[in-house]
């Protein structure tokens, strides 16, 4: 494969709620500098949304809409293939960038023009757009997260380690080096913990992460989403059960003897079985509640 060319490629895969699309794509417009491209893949049939596009007419924008949809894991992979520069952001379809989130991007570029991976500054957000504080980001934030932001990179087994016993990344902000995701793609078999599997495949490569503190992007948090969904049928966790497992083999053949241990026993996935219990009664019944249960109690 030639060399890609210099830039980014932000790439937004997009799925249901069209103001919310339209408010991510004017977050990236308000990006300074002229190394950067948007493209959007839209994977549904919403109307008027192509007719949106044309009328924006911007050379920086790109837009396709799948001819029949591609389910979430097929339209982050459709996306990847469209990519062409060095590093690219698969930025979520409902969140949104602050205009200072490139030039916090290329500053940690340039402080560590070898990593992998950066980490930028993340809020979380609700549907209301308002800062939202759940269970789940504080545990990222004060247990799991670095206490203080590394000035070197993060690698190999201690960082593999970390992000197993409680993935503190927010994927749709990261940004990756392109021909790392175009090698491994994002697994046909995982519909939402697919990410920290590609993050767990480029650390075997030997992946380095550099993380910046300075806030620069949006995460949008909602019940509606496609994890929460997922989460409140237990197929979440049945999913997350199977990846642990065969994570927890993988990093032991690889001899991470400690990240394998810490995978298998997936202790923060089982803790939010349990912090969604009350949920899975709700929405889903006694099934949906066994299914909490079952992945709490069960490591394996």
């Amino acid at each position: 494969m030639t060399s890609a060319a210099p830039g980014f490629d932000i790439l937004l895969p997009y799925y249901g709620d069209v103001g919310q699309m339209q408010d991510a794509v004017r977050s990236v417009l308000a990006q300074d500098g002229d190394d950067w491209r948007l493209t959007v893949v839209d994977d549904g049939r919403e109307p008027g949304v192509p007719e949106w596009f044309e009328e924006l007419a911007d050379p920086r924008v790109r837009y396709f809409r799948n001819p029949q949809n591609l389910g979430v894991t097929g339209n982050f992979n459709r996306c990847v293939e469209l990519a062409e520069y060095e590093r690219m952001v698969m930025m979520g379809c409902d969140d949104l960038m602050h205009p200072n989130y490139l030039a916090v991007v290329r500053a940690a570029l340039a402080r560590h023009p070898e990593a992998w991976l950066v980490q930028p500054g993340v809020e979380v957000i609700g549907s209301d757009g308002q800062p939202y504080d759940t269970l789940a980001d504080r545990t990222k934030r004060m247990i799991y997260a670095p206490k203080q932001p590394p000035a070197g990179l993060l690698g190999g087994e201690e960082l593999a380690a970390s992000l197993l016993r409680g993935n503190w990344l927010y994927f749709p902000s990261v940004c990756w080096r392109t021909e790392d995701v175009r090698r491994h793609g994002f697994r046909k078999d995982l519909g939402v913990i697919q990410d920290l599997a590609l993050v767990v495949d480029l650390l075997l490569d030997g992946a380095t992460l550099a993380v910046s503190p300075e806030l620069c992007f949006s995460y949008r948090r909602h019940a509606a989403s496609e994890s929460s969904a997922k989460a409140f049928s237990g197929e979440r966790f049945d999913e997350a059960r199977r990846f642990f497992a065969e994570t927890g083999d993988r990093l032991e053949a690889h001899g991470w003897h400690r990240a394998a241990k810490v995978s298998r026993l997936h202790l923060s996935s089982r803790l939010h079985a349990l912090t969604m219990l009350p949920g899975a009664v709700t929405k889903a019944g006694l099934p949906g509640a066994r299914a909490m249960i079952r992945h709490a109690v069960r490591s394996r």
